[in-house]
């Protein structure tokens, strides 16, 4: 990654007076958390219509079940990387007003991140599915599955399946700040999840500036990205970090 190319995002982030930013799996790829697609991606091993549409964990709730957890393993120990910390950063500097992910494990919020959007909700938190009642992940015991809420409906963690509508005030909110924001760091996604890959769309559409932080080419990248950065976020976006910290002293 050039030098210019930083001095490039960090001028974007200094003429803008709304920047918000959308994270995908690949920023918490780089915390050990494993991505949906691409190569050694959960959807190679697990089927997503066996393991992560509603209809089949109503179906089968303990089969799911064992898929949540074995993924639960992975995220339970994971801790915001660089690049968690870096988008933080910004905020804490004013330089950025909001990150909208589709990720679901609260590294962002560990790493301080203070205006969250959660696309497909959090993994730290279970509800049940009849009563609507949040449980502590602590409740779920591995040998008795599909856990069960005291009036006896399902219980699943409070995250998006395949089959489920974004959460209304979080749709909403995105795409709010999609059509005001002047610039949109677009982090880590593939950019094929609808609805979430259109928000970069609708925020070019507004007038605003794209810019991927992304290790491979997306469908954005020939068709709104104005800068491409190809590359890890957790190196990439420090580097902007303390070249926009260097240019205030």
């Amino acid at each position: 990654m050039s030098e210019a190319d930083i001095e490039r995002l960090c001028d974007f982030l200094a003429d803008s007076k709304c920047t918000i930013a959308l994270t995908g799996a690949g920023i918490s790829a780089e915390s050990g958390i494993p991505t949906f697609r691409g190569v050694q991606g959960l959807w190679e091993k697990y089927d997503v219509m066996e393991f992560a549409h509603i209809d089949a964990f109503r179906r089968n709730p303990a089969k799911v079940w064992g898929m949540l957890l074995e993924m639960d393993r992975h995220v339970v120990n994971a801790r915001p990387n660089p690049g968690h910390v870096a988008l933080a950063q910004l905020e804490a500097m004013g330089l950025l007003r909001l990150v909208v992910t589709q990720n679901i494990d609260n590294l962002h919020q560990t790493a301080g991140s203070r205006e969250v959007v959660e696309f497909h909700g959090n993994s730290k938190r279970l509800r049940c599915l009849e009563c609507g009642e949040m449980q502590p992940p602590e409740s779920v015991d591995p040998e008795n599955l599909p856990p069960r809420c005291a009036c006896g409906g399902l219980i699943k963690p409070d995250v998006i399946f395949f089959g489920e509508a974004i959460p209304w005030a979080a749709n909403v909110k995105a795409f709010e700040y999609a059509q005001r924001c002047d610039l949109i760091l677009v982090v880590g996604t593939s950019a094929v999840v609808a609805p979430a890959s259109e928000i970069p769309v609708v925020a070019k559409r507004a007038g605003a500036r794209i810019v991927e932080v992304n290790p491979e080419e997306t469908p954005l990248t020939g068709r709104v990205t104005d800068l491409m950065l190809r590359g890890s976020a957790g190196e990439i976006l420090p580097r902007a970090v303390r070249m926009l910290m260097d240019r205030r002293h």
